[in-house]
């Protein structure tokens, strides 16, 4: 290869590499707010796999285009092409690359995850045999928080204050440690703002937690598919200041548990001459929750 080839390809893997980073660093953009320390961690690989996976998609995009405009055969040619069978030393590079690239997302996804320490040690709760959830201690300075899923409603205790709530209340910059349970099926602890999700299982107890870093409103919602009105099962979430979170305590613990609104007990109830009749049968959903606090 002459000298000019080569230093066409060193100048174009550097603008491609420059290219690619700055739309790596676009992609911060792309996501909801980062509200916990978790979601750091999580954007900065999403970042990292957006600036790799643009680098290999520009820089076969370009080979591709480059051949056609500069190497495409003449319009009346039609004879065949050199007989090449075989360059083991470019068999090598194009095993090697994908290769090393794989191991290193790999790697770099696990130490992300192991960061996060998102659930407590010694889970097994994705385990195909019968095996019980051996629940780990709770983390030291966290809230202790037990969520109560069922369909199609989300409920919050707070064993400590002996308060239950539609409304899960979060103060910020402490760590945050949940027991989730689920009464029916199988439900999705999802926050998007959070970058956390997590399955909740009939029958498991699993401990979660994160640390939110944000103050403000977000929103709960059911990732997995419970039923007809999982759409519905949503909730709020507010991570406030620490002066903040103890008057909400306080609000809480004088107010006398109550019926709770439910979308999906209201829809179920209502009946409708206008509403769209089908065969499909649809679980009746659970009485809506009595709690302290609620919109």
């Amino acid at each position: 290869m002459k000298m000019r080839g080569i230093l066409l390809i060193i100048v174009g893997a550097i603008i491609l590499a420059v290219v690619s980073l700055w739309i790596g660093q676009q992609a911060y953009s792309w996501l909801p707010p980062q509200a916990t320390a978790q979601s750091l961690l999580v954007d900065d690989l999403f970042s990292f796999l957006t600036t790799l996976g643009a680098f290999i998609f520009l820089g076969v995009t370009g080979a591709i285009v480059y051949s056609i405009i500069f190497n495409r055969a003449g319009k009346y040619d039609v004879s065949d092409g050199p007989a090449i069978e075989g360059n083991i030393t470019l068999e090598v590079v194009w095993t090697a690359i994908p290769f090393a690239l794989v191991i290193w997302i790999g790697v770099y996804s696990y130490q992300v995850y192991d960061q996060m320490s998102i659930l407590g040690s010694m889970q097994h709760q994705h385990m195909s045999m019968g095996m019980k959830s051996a629940i780990a201690a709770p983390v030291k300075n966290s809230e202790q928080i037990e969520v109560i899923s069922k369909q199609w409603a989300w409920i919050f205790n707070y064993p400590e204050q002996n308060i239950s709530s539609t409304e899960l209340h979060l103060p910020v910059n402490k760590p945050a440690s949940l027991t989730l349970q689920s009464e029916d099926v199988i439900h999705g602890f999802y926050i998007p703002a959070f970058r956390v999700k997590q399955d909740v299982i009939p029958g498991e107890i699993i401990n979660f937690r994160f640390t939110p870093i944000l103050e403000g409103k977000y929103r709960l919602r059911d990732s997995q598919y419970s039923g007809t009105y999982f759409a519905a099962m949503q909730a709020d979430v507010v991570v406030e200041s620490p002066e903040k979170y103890q008057e909400w305590l306080k609000v809480a613990q004088n107010n006398e548990p109550s019926p709770a609104y439910n979308q999906a007990v209201s829809e179920y109830n209502s009946k409708s001459d206008k509403a769209i009749k089908t065969s499909w049968a649809t679980v009746k959903p659970a009485a809506p929750p009595v709690v302290n606090y609620h919109d």
